[in-house]
């Protein structure tokens, strides 16, 4: 077994397998009332309450661990031991989320003499929506309880919506509707197990837990490659660095431990977006975590690209902010979106995905030589062009503009979709519609590479040539509009009016990436990025600290997003600036280990040379599956890899104090290469 670290924050533990997900305290126990804990499925959850009390007590942890994302191993005893008096009595828990729960509890009298043990499991399910529990608007529950003799099931029903959890013991039991109690006469050295089985009941059907009694190095997630094969089908990393070689471990653990199949009808399993919030099928999530991946899970992207565009949108919608050709933000089958109180079956307010969709699926092929999977997104593919050129530009202007249209919907549509993400520099709101920069940065790259799938796969050179033309039009008057020269950088956006929104914020940094960047103006660029006020020494900072909206701990106005730094980084190296590209790399495995090799979805803004350590964000997602992608994209800039005609292409920079690094078996186009 290889112990992983399941806290999605500190203090909690956490099981999970793909968007199921299970949240405790350490001990395993769950209190009615304390935030996102208890047991998920299918964006609800059905256990709120969960406490093992022994002898009236809750256990007292003696040790915990998750030897896979899907189990974990409890030991505890009696609560009331304490120095001078051993306890007599272990207890142990072994938890296996898969589908439903299931949980072996296990008591063993350690001493000569009979013991009595009073064993009291609580539960409880209150169905909260994940979107109750997350604005902490929890309804009143409607259940019924139905007890039998080994088993309880708890119901809810709402204007049609049912749901249901069923508790079934493996022993009789003294049951009624708020818990079990067995009496235990323990003879010396004996020991006493109950196996617990939770299944939900979902749109008519129960659905079982996946994993039975001891499944430790047995169970298999409902995934097409478990676990282990899924590591052992990744390149194989030589390392000198501890820090690197851990964080590249548990990143793919995440990302292994985050995958679902939102569809049986797709080929393999994408990535949830990040526990306890989005655990759901995101659009631009799935698509950034499936290019940082490429190199090293080929797979997600096959699948996140299928999905997507299974659920492309076909026609307009105000309510899910839905257009033709549109790729979806977030998908979710809770009773609020069911019941329509939430635009989300699916809802479309992002408007960075879609292109986003054609850079992943050029940066696919590439990598694959997947031709046949790009003739069957063709229509796909086109669909979305069609929408970047009409439905994303609302005024005609040739940038794309967001404004939702929804009474639920998000007021800014790309990667910072807070309220307050679209600042002036001296703090202002701006008003839509808003076109970001960066969103033009990918619309500039989508039809570059949706050019070269015309030329090459789809024998349509007339709309190769128009796209380039059109790029380069783009390119031209982006560099025009989106420059300050007073400030000396890229604004992120013009607001409704087309004037600058002035503010300097990471954003810029995917300009680099996408390639709109005039070359005269990279180095600029570049040298902002690193000034103090926006490099923390952790990452750069999503927001300059000179500006009046700069916060440490705002969520997208002052802290530090992994999965940014590592785009910027990337960006870096693509115009040649390998020295500040390996320095931002570098910072990313820092963060990780000062994060015990697992990054948070964002932490705060703090210097680095300030406070020594990295400070963590309250209510960060962990894991998250593009901060678990951000140290392989850095793997990919540090190495300099690249596709070019179907070779890889390696030219490392690798600083000094590195080491050595070098990833065996990557897989390219069908064979497998190795660079370092």
């Amino acid at each position: 077994m290889h112990p992983v670290e399941g806290d999605a924050v500190a203090g909690t533990l956490v099981v999970l397998d793909g968007s199921t997900f299970f949240v405790s305290d350490p001990t395993g126990n769950v209190e009615p009332g304390h935030g996102a804990t208890g047991f998920f499925f299918k964006d609800m959850r059905h256990l709120s309450t969960w406490r093992l009390l022994v002898n009236g007590r809750p256990m007292q942890l003696l040790t915990v661990r998750t030897p896979d994302y899907y189990s974990a191993r409890i030991f505890g005893t009696l609560g009331t031991a304490r120095v001078g008096l051993n306890p007599t009595i272990s207890i142990r828990r072994d938890r296996f989320v898969s589908d439903g729960v299931h949980e072996d509890i296990v008591v063993e009298n350690n001493c000569d003499s009979e013991q009595e043990v009073r064993l009291e499991l609580e539960f409880g399910s209150d169905f909260a929506d994940l979107f109750e529990v997350k604005a902490r608007e929890l309804k009143p529950p409607a259940t019924s309880v139905e007890i039998g003799s080994d088993r309880v099931s708890l119901r809810y029903e709402h204007e049609g919506f049912v749901r249901g959890t069923t508790i079934a013991f493996s022993l009789p039991a003294t049951i009624d509707e708020e818990g079990v109690r067995f009496d235990l006469q323990l003879k010396p050295r004996e020991r006493w197990q109950l196996c617990v089985d939770v299944l939900c009941l979902v749109d008519g059907t129960t659905i079982e837990p996946g994993q039975r009694c001891g499944s430790f190095g047995m169970a298999k997630p409902k995934m097409p490659m478990a676990l282990d094969q899924w590591l052992a089908d990744a390149p194989r990393l030589e390392a000198d660095s501890d820090t690197v070689r851990h964080t590249y471990r548990q990143s793919l653990v995440d990302l292994a431990a985050l995958r679902f199949r939102p569809d049986e009808n797709v080929s393999w399993s994408l990535p949830a977006a990040g526990l306890p919030w989005f655990m759901a099928l995101f659009g631009r999530d799935s698509l950034i975590t499936s290019y940082q991946a490429l190199p090293f899970q080929a797979h997600l992207a096959q699948t996140t690209l299928e999905a997507l565009s299974a659920m492309q949108a076909t026609r307009m919608d105000d309510f899910t902010d839905a257009e033709p050709g549109k790729i979806l933000h977030e998908l979710r089958c809770g009773e609020l979106a069911r019941l329509g109180k939430v635009p989300h079956t699916p809802y479309y307010g992002t408007h960075d995905a879609t292109p986003l969709f054609l850079i992943l699926l050029d940066e696919y092929e590439r990598w694959t030589g997947d031709t046949a999977l790009v003739h069957n997104l063709e229509p796909a593919a086109r669909a979305a062009l069609a929408w970047i050129e009409r439905y994303g530009d609302l005024d005609g202007d040739g940038y794309l503009e967001h404004r939702t249209r929804s009474s639920k919907g998000l007021v800014n549509q790309g990667w910072k979709d807070s309220w307050n993400s679209m600042l002036f520099a001296d703090g202002r709101v701006a008003e839509g519609p808003i076109a970001v920069c960066e969103v033009q940065g990918y619309a500039y790259d989508a039809r570059l590479r949706a050019a070269r799938l015309a030329r090459s796969i789809w024998n349509d050179t007339g709309l190769a040539d128009r796209l380039e033309a059109d790029a380069a039009l783009l390119r031209s008057r982006f560099n025009r509009d989106f420059w300050s020269e007073s400030r000396g950088h890229y604004v992120v956006a013009l607001d409704g009016q087309k004037h600058q929104v002035d503010a300097l914020t990471s954003n810029i940094g995917h300009l680099l990436w996408s390639g709109i960047v005039d070359p005269e103006r990279a180095a600029r660029t570049v040298e902002r990025l690193m000034a103090p006020d926006m490099f923390s020494g952790w990452g750069v900072r999503t927001m300059s600290a000179r500006d009046a909206g700069y916060n440490p701990i705002e969520y997208h106005n002052g802290t530090v997003w992994p999965h940014d730094t590592g785009l910027i980084a990337e960006g870096m190296r693509r115009y040649g600036f390998t020295r500040e590209a390996a320095t931002l790399a570098i910072s990313i495995f820092d963060a990780a280990e000062a994060f015990a090799y697992r990054l948070p979805e964002l932490f705060a803004g703090f210097p680095r040379e300030e406070t020594g350590v990295a400070v963590e964000y309250p209510s960060a997602s962990r894991p998250q599956a593009w901060s678990a992608g951000a140290p392989l994209l850095a793997l990919r800039t540090l190495l300099g890899l690249d596709v070019v005609d179907g070779v890889l292409h390696s030219q490392p920079h690798l600083p000094s104090q590195l080491g050595r690094l070098r990833l065996e078996g990557i897989r390219v186009r069908g064979g497998q290469q190795s660079a370092g």
